[in-house]
């Protein structure tokens, strides 16, 4: 018996051992709001004059080409390795996407891109950059937010179904919610509308594969309290980015009258919410300034007012580390 016992071990041994070695598979993914990432031409179908060399931000191509860099700069700042996805906001059209994978400091990296085209009045859009060797895309679409009365014509969500190198399958949402320009109470319909879109289209994901991995991300133009995000409740994600926190103890993502806040966020489902390895805001020296205001620091961002300051954006970068065995 002792002997049986220990050829069938033996033989239990040699079979695990010819099987394939499997590594667990990182996956890093960025979300940042660019703010105004615009090229310096006018599209005559978009409000967008401010940000030409005639206009009031005196928008030229030196200072054009300055922002691609400093936005490659800060993505590539975000992790030690190179992000697998890089969720952005307020990218104007394909002409920046293209300039900044392959004319700026992100050149070498090999991104390629997904982005929407939206009705928004100034012609900001949202964007999905991934490595082809972490994610590769299999269907994508742009969904409609339908205005409200009273509510301009607002981003599209951008929804692209990827696999991954583990051979999982990923749904990512990116989103760039209404501001709350007029006031929160005012506004809050409008994000109320967005949310329920990408609500709407979660619950259809989630209907046709229950276990489903989805990630939705961006702006959301409020904090993870705020009243229009009960929207997601049905949706039975995870907010991820709650209690995420720069190296330096940064304890938001964007400041407001001297006062840190979390406006853009990364929400999982359950299947996706187990792999995550680590959750933080990049606070890196370089992309703060000191708040001579209210004290302390603040985001570098392109513009103080209409003072040209050389800036990245007044958002910080938010990093998500999933491990996928």
């Amino acid at each position: 018996m002792i002997r049986q016992i220990a050829l069938a071990t033996l033989v239990l041994s040699l079979l695990v051992l010819s099987l394939p070695h499997v590594t667990a598979q990182p996956l890093t993914l960025v979300e940042l709001n660019c703010e105004n990432l615009f090229d310096c031409r006018h599209d005559s179908l978009k409000q967008d004059q401010e940000f030409t060399p005639d206009g009031g931000r005196h928008w030229t191509g030196r200072r054009y080409h300055s922002k691609l860099n400093r936005i490659g700069q800060e993505i590539l700042s975000c992790s030690e390795e190179l992000p697998d996805l890089v969720a952005l906001v307020e990218v104007e059209n394909d002409s920046v996407l293209h300039a900044l994978t392959r004319r700026s400091l992100l050149r070498g990296a090999g991104y390629d891109y997904l982005m929407t085209t939206s009705p928004d009045v100034r012609g900001i859009d949202v964007a999905l950059l991934y490595a082809p060797a972490s994610f590769r895309p299999l269907c994508y679409d742009a969904i409609r937010v339908p205005p409200l009365p009273d509510m301009r014509p607002t981003r599209d969500i951008l929804y692209v179904k990827g696999l991954l190198r583990s051979a999982d399958t990923l749904h990512v949402l990116v989103l760039h919610a209404p501001s709350q320009y007029g006031g929160e109470r005012h506004s809050r319909p409008f994000r109320e509308q967005a949310f329920g879109v990408a609500a709407s289209a979660i619950d259809s994901i989630r209907r046709a594969d229950g276990d489903a991995m989805i990630l939705l991300t961006g702006d959301f133009n409020t904090t993870a309290d705020g009243k229009s995000m009960r929207k997601f409740d049905s949706c039975l994600l995870s907010n991820v980015t709650l209690e995420a926190k720069g190296a330096n103890g940064t304890p938001g993502n964007y400041r407001y009258q001297g006062q840190w806040q979390q406006l853009d966020h990364v929400l999982v489902s359950e299947p996706l919410r187990r792999k995550v390895q680590t959750v933080y805001i990049n606070d890196a020296p370089f992309l703060l300034t000191i708040d001579e205001r209210y004290g302390g620091h603040k985001p570098l961002r392109s513009f103080s007012g209409y003072r040209y300051q050389k800036g990245f954006s007044d958002h910080l970068p938010v990093v998500v580390k999933f491990m996928f065995p």
